[in-house]
């Protein structure tokens, strides 16, 4: 039965380790079940920009009719990771031993691979199908961001990478920054001479309690991450390295945020005849879609045929949704059935496994008859 080929193909993903930027042998173990199924597959040209022993997998079902589908999940799992054994009780698949189950994101790959097979045994009328598997997902989007645009562009976008059960989309996701601030004192001995030294951690200190931190509205956060620094406690610091983040769902928002954050670090310096250079990076752009759009419409009918119950939500959290929706393509993110993600007590339903093929299968139908 598809059922028992794709626990079988979910069971066999997970037990190979697939570590961030070790994910060639799962890759190569996804491009032989593509290719069996008639997709053409290839890599990209990433390796040298991600750091990962692959490049992302790009695969193609060819369709009958002039629409794309792009079906989006990543190979890399967290750690612990590494010699997972996957248990079945009472029809959830858990992890044997002290790792993660690495559903995230093997639950979406195998949705995806079980999709594409049903799709072409079943001779049905479909849209051209394009896979993109990426690396380094859980280090910072890395395949992603390393991805050829026009790779990324599709009349529609899948990411099957929510926690949560099927049925899921998320339709609104942060615009991200972070930064890295390095506060420059004046060193000098804490007990003969202190009035000589300019504090570094005073600095940082007076930057980290003249920010707003935490959640600054339903849609916004702020966060320091680390403080670095010092070396004796005879010593006045004289650097110190602050780095943080702030996110939200509202763009003009988000940039009222940084430079917020980024005016009270350079005032803490200035106050105490020190100075700070401070790095921010856009981490990605955000996402929201509006409740009657037609892509969201498409969605929520194909759950419906798939026996589930369509429900949307925000997120505060980033993925390779973010990276597709930014060239254009209308790009929601799925609940697959993951769950205690990052633990070791994620685990998934078969039954969710299953309820995901069929969803994606009704994406599929409806945007072929669309074409």
């Amino acid at each position: 039965m598809s059922v028992e080929r794709l626990v079988k193909l979910f069971t066999e993903l997970v037990r190979i380790d697939s570590p961030s930027l070790s994910e060639g042998d799962v890759a190569q173990a996804v491009a032989r079940e593509l290719e069996a199924a008639g997709c053409t597959v290839r890599f990209d040209d990433s390796m040298a920009q991600t750091g990962s022993d692959i490049g992302n997998l790009i695969a193609e079902l060819p369709g009958t009719v002039d629409a794309t589908l792009l079906l989006s999940a990543h190979l890399d799992t967290v750690e612990p990771g590494r010699g997972i054994e996957p248990v079945e009780r009472d029809g959830v698949i858990y992890s044997a031993g002290e790792t993660v189950l690495g559903a995230d994101d093997k639950a979406g790959l195998a949705a995806a691979i079980e999709s594409i097979r049903r799709i072409a045994e079943s001779g049905a009328k479909r849209p051209t199908i394009r896979c993109v598997f990426t690396v380094g997902e859980e280090l910072g989007l890395k395949g992603a961001k390393a991805l050829d645009p026009d790779d990324g562009r599709a009349d529609l976008c899948l990411v099957l990478d929510a926690d949560g059960r099927p049925g899921g989309i998320v339709i609104a996701a942060p615009t991200h920054y972070t930064f890295v601030a390095e506060f420059y004192g004046r060193a000098a001995h804490a007990g003969v001479s202190p009035e000589r030294g300019v504090s570094a951690i005073e600095m940082a200190a007076d930057a980290v309690s003249a920010m707003e931190l935490g959640r600054l509205d339903e849609t916004t956060t702020a966060n320091v991450g680390s403080v670095h620094g010092g070396s004796a406690t005879n010593v006045v610091t004289a650097e110190v390295r602050l780095t943080g983040e702030c996110r939200s769902l509202d763009r003009e928002r988000v940039e009222q945020v940084k430079e917020r954050m980024d005016s009270v670090m350079r005032k803490a310096a200035d106050d105490r005849c020190g100075t700070v250079t401070i790095d921010w990076t856009l981490e990605y752009v955000g996402f929201v879609y509006s409740d009657d759009d037609p892509a969201l419409a498409l969605l929520k009918d194909a759950a419906q045929a798939a026996g589930l119950e369509p429900h949307t939500f925000r997120t505060g959290g980033g993925s390779d949704a973010n990276i597709f929706a930014a060239t254009g393509t209308p790009t929601f993110a799925l609940g697959c059935g993951m769950q205690n993600v990052h633990s070791h007590e994620e685990h998934v339903a078969i039954d969710d496994l299953e309820s995901m093929t069929r969803m994606i299968i009704a994406v599929s139908d409806r945007l072929a008859r669309e074409g």
